[in-house]
């Protein structure tokens, strides 16, 4: 016997759509009542944290550091001329002529002037006659010696004859002593005869001096240069009386190296060494540069200033640069423990000096005092008072007090 399935309901289709309306219902209501506390929530911590950090002020900070080893200094420094010396008459008289001017180039053994000395020729004259007066005495002074040695000789045959005569009972004994007093007054006109002529001997060659210093006075009345150079200075014009000693005539200067002179600081002179390259600016020349050395240094230091004087030779063949010139000098060294450096806006000066403002890891202003070294405009050496690393203010403001709270922003740290 066939039983009958009963039919199979199925739901309209409006009553699932409803179904699915229903859950999806549910789904936002559980949703909305969820997630809008957590969005209220986190609004509110981003509100209380933006409150916080308007309260703490945002403070830009860098971290200590060392300049670079390489030292970089641009000093003033004066040009002198490596050899300068006065020309000075050296003879008595009147410039006779005068051959060079200022700005010409000499060399040396060059005639600069002639001088004009009539006395001067009187004077020669006069030291050749004495001369000759003196060697004319030498020659009577040794005819007397000769004289005294022949009556020495004389006296002496004769005080030898009476001395036989005598011992045979001839002669008296008086006529002997005699003889005797006789041969030595010959023997002293023979020593002073010999004293004479080394007298006179002396007399000629102080005779003979003076005319050879006559003669080399004469000489100098040709002015001569005594080494390459530039005339400087002309002092006086053809006719003009001049001095020995005193009056000038030239003033010359050697340029081919010129000495330029500069005052290195105290904190930079382990970086100066002989030998070390420099290159020179000078105003007059625009965009051009001039290299030299280091010749040598005071290896003192100048207590009134605490700098060394340091000579740079500049070579200047061509005289394009002149002595008694400014330029700036440019010196490039290593130094062994280069210092720390900060901003200059870092430094914050009271009453008791110089300070820094440090942050501490827990976000709280120090001020530290601390000592400064050499300032190069936008930063500052610090000698003493802070640790490489250590955590500043850049910028000195009213919230970098004591004790004050920070929120620090790091800046790239300083570089040289």
């Amino acid at each position: 016997m066939t039983h009958d399935m009963p039919p199979i309901h199925r739901p309209s289709r409006s009553m699932v759509a409803a179904l699915l309306a229903g859950c999806t219902a549910l789904l936002v209501i559980a949703f909305l009542a969820g997630y809008l506390p957590l969005r209220q929530r986190e609004a509110t911590l981003r509100a209380e944290a933006d409150l916080q950090q308007k309260q703490v002020p945002r403070v830009e900070v860098i971290h200590v550091s060392r300049a670079s080893s390489r030292n970089t200094m641009t000093l003033p420094g004066t040009m002198q001329a490596m050899t300068e010396a006065p020309i000075v008459a050296r003879a008595d008289g009147y410039l006779k002529r005068r051959l060079v001017d200022i700005g010409d180039r000499v060399h040396a053994g060059q005639v600069l002037a002639e001088i004009d000395a009539p006395e001067l020729d009187q004077q020669i004259q006069q030291a050749d006659a004495a001369v000759e007066q003196v060697q004319a005495a030498i020659e009577q002074a040794q005819a007397n010696f000769a004289q005294a040695k022949a009556n020495r000789d004389l006296a002496r045959l004769t005080a030898e004859r009476l001395q036989t005569l005598q011992q045979r009972g001839i002669v008296a004994q008086q006529d002997r002593d005699q003889a005797q007093a006789q041969l030595a007054a010959q023997d002293a006109g023979v020593q002073a005869a010999e004293k004479a002529i080394a007298a006179q001997r002396s007399n000629l060659n102080a005779a003979k001096s003076n005319a050879a210093r006559l003669r080399v006075i004469d000489d100098y009345r040709q002015v001569k240069a005594p080494f390459d150079g530039v005339i400087t200075v002309r002092s006086v014009d053809t006719g003009a009386l001049v001095s020995t000693g005193t009056t000038q005539l030239y003033r010359l200067a050697q340029t081919r190296v010129l000495r330029t002179y500069v005052n290195v600081p105290q904190s930079s002179i382990g970086s100066v060494r002989v030998g070390q390259e420099a290159t020179l600016t000078v105003s007059d020349f625009p965009g051009r540069t001039f290299h030299g050395a280091v010749a040598r240094t005071a290896r003192a230091l100048d207590p009134s200033t605490r700098t060394m004087l340091v000579e740079v030779d500049v070579p200047n063949a061509d005289g394009t640069l002149f002595p008694g010139a400014f330029a700036d000098v440019e010196l490039v060294g290593t130094r062994a423990s280069p210092p720390l450096v900060v901003p200059s806006t870092a430094i914050v000066f009271r009453a008791d000096g110089a300070q820094l403002a440090v942050v501490g890891p827990d976000r709280t202003v120090h001020l530290q005092k601390v000592v400064v070294g050499r300032d190069y405009g936008d930063r500052v050496e610090i000698l003493q008072g802070v640790d490489e690393g250590a955590t500043v203010v850049s910028v000195s403001a009213d919230a970098t007090r004591e004790g004050a709270k920070v929120v620090p922003v790091d800046r790239e740290t300083i570089k040289d």
